[in-house]
């Protein structure tokens, strides 16, 4: 179903209709992100088996009782809760209100309730959340799933189509596809500060697809018209969806020096030299000095005045041991570590309004060992009762004995 109104038209739309319209106000009230989060225990509770509230951060992490990738929401009132992934799934996006976590399956997580429903069709995968809340760029693929051949053993089709790119609303299940030219394949995407405009990197053929090459265009999603459009080459990509400044003036890469593609041995990829390079907004032309980064930078989640807030992760003594963390990095040079998430952490996510408002240095949380699931609590009362049951069974017996006999 296409919209058939213009995105921000669809926006206040939405904002009249649905419990997103009032959920970024609400959320805009409180909430610090804490400055270290931990574990959660085994028995942890599920956002669906007991809510918690909005999310002060999600995080990701194999050390559960699942044994594979969950996400861990550390909501604003100190609960965790787990965000189990589907087999082979890829990490969701988290609302900029911490109220919703889509995921790129399609479905819609209320953080708030763990009710989830699917708004949207299978084969999408979500980019970047618009600054409002109401709206998510999201890519949809169009590739074959079936590969034919002919008698003779020849190929007879070819698998790979260009992707669309999508404008949704996830709150109501409708999407308005973006006439951006065609892109082999999305990487990722930003959006303006004001909402109007887009930026998406990407793959513009497949044999830039399998050298890894990239191309960026500014685009307006009501029109598809591009402003400018820059090849990256195989050493430059966006920075994530959080890559656009809030000036407005700025659209930051991530790039490194060093060896580039499939064929980069483990020393070769691991002694690129990164750093985080700026495009005017207006003309993509290169702007201002690079800002030095360390290897283990994965994109920019936010920024705190003229400091870039950047994911990263800590090295250890085992790789399985290396988390995650976010850190500010100033033009200076300076770093400070805002937010530490436990070992074997490999992602973590901070809702848009928090980075918004710089809403740092929280208190140390640690996870409650009573919010558990309800089978949890029946799995320890059942087995206790029955011992008190046939305990209380073998007294009565014994004093109904011990009365017969003194009669």
């Amino acid at each position: 179903m296409l919209l058939s109104a213009p995105p921000a038209t669809a926006a206040t739309n939405t904002a009249a209709t649905s419990t997103a319209g009032t959920s970024t106000a609400a959320a805009g009230a409180g909430g610090v992100v804490p400055a270290r989060v931990h574990q959660p225990w085994l028995w942890q509770a599920t956002v669906g088996q007991r809510p918690t509230g909005p999310a002060a951060l999600v995080f990701f992490t194999s050390r559960t009782r699942y044994l594979e990738s969950t996400g861990v929401l550390v909501g604003r009132d100190g609960g965790y809760r787990l965000i189990p992934l589907h087999v082979a799934e890829e990490h969701g996006l988290l609302s900029p209100d911490g109220r919703h976590y889509l995921r790129p399956s399609g479905e819609l997580l209320d953080l708030t309730t763990g009710r989830q429903h699917r708004p949207l069709h299978t084969g999408m995968r979500p980019l970047a959340w618009s600054p409002d809340g109401q709206r998510v760029l999201s890519t949809r693929s169009n590739n074959d799933e079936v590969i034919s051949f002919g008698p003779d053993n020849q190929q007879l089709n070819n698998p790979e189509k260009p992707d669309d790119l999508l404008v949704l609303d996830p709150y109501r299940g409708v999407e308005q596809v973006v006439a951006a030219g065609t892109f082999a394949a999305y990487a990722a995407a930003a959006w303006s500060p004001a909402g109007d405009l887009v930026a998406v990197t990407g793959a513009p053929d497949e044999a830039a697809t399998i050298a890894a090459r990239q191309r960026l265009m500014v685009i307006d999603p009501a029109s598809g018209i591009p402003r400018w459009r820059v090849e990256l080459g195989d050493r430059r990509m966006l920075a994530g969806p959080a890559a656009w400044h809030p000036d407005g003036r700025r659209i930051a890469l991530l790039a490194f020096d060093g060896c580039a593609g499939l064929g980069c041995t483990a020393e070769q990829t691991a002694a690129r030299t990164w750093r985080i390079e700026f495009l005017d907004a207006a003309t993509g032309q290169p702007l201002g000095e690079p800002l030095p980064v360390s290897a283990s930078t994965t994109e920019i989640v936010g920024w705190r005045g003229s400091d870039t807030v950047v994911k990263q992760s800590i090295e250890a003594d085992r790789d399985e041991d290396r988390r995650a963390v976010l850190a500010a990095l100033s033009p200076g040079g300076g770093r400070e570590v805002l937010v530490t998430a436990p070992p074997g952490s490999t992602d973590l996510a901070v809702p848009g309004e928090l980075l918004t408002r710089a809403a740092f240095g929280g208190p140390e949380r640690r996870p409650s060992p009573f919010a558990a699931p309800l089978w949890c609590y029946l799995a320890v009362a059942v087995p206790t009762l029955l011992v008190v049951a046939l305990v209380l069974r073998r007294l009565l017996r014994r004093r109904v004995a011990t009365g017969a006999a003194a009669a």
